[in-house]
C-alpha cells in the first residue's frame, strides 16, 4: 500500500533502508492518472520488500520543490538516501518495477 506524503511527514518517510519508490502526481495531471493504478500494483506487489509514497504536487509544494520536480508525473527511486534513478512521463509498468528490481 502507498503512503502518502506531506510536507511534514516526507522526511520521516524516506527514512528507510529498503529502496523506495516516490511517485509525484497531481489530481489534474493526465499521465499521472494514467500510470497511478500502476504505482498501486507495484505497492501491492512490492509490500514488505519497497515502500512506495505518493506526493501530490499541489498539497507538498515545499517537497517538490527541494527535490526539483518541473514535469509530472516524475519517479524518484531512492536507497539509502540517496536518488539512483528517475523517470519523467508516463511509462509501462515493466519499466517501473525493472528500476524497482535493480534497487533490490
Amino acid at each position: 500500500m502507498e503512503k502518502t506524503a506531506t510536507n511534514a511527514n516526507f522526511a520521516e518517510l524516506i527514512k528507510t533502508d529498503g529502496p523506495i519508490l516516490v511517485d509525484f502526481w497531481a489530481t489534474w495531471c493526465g499521465p499521472c492518472r494514467m500510470i497511478s493504478p500502476l504505482v498501486s500494483e507495484i505497492a501491492e506487489e512490492y509490500a514488505g520488500k519497497a515502500t512506495v509514497i505518493k506526493v501530490n504536487v499541489d498539497e507538498c509544494d515545499e517537497v517538490a520543490a527541494e527535490y526539483r520536480i518541473r514535469s509530472i508525473p516524475t519517479l524518484l527511486f531512492i536507497k539509502n538516501g540517496e536518488i539512483i534513478d528517475k523517470i519523467v512521463g508516463a511509462v509501462p509498468k515493466a519499466e517501473i518495477a525493472s528500476k524497482l528490481d535493480a534497487l533490490l
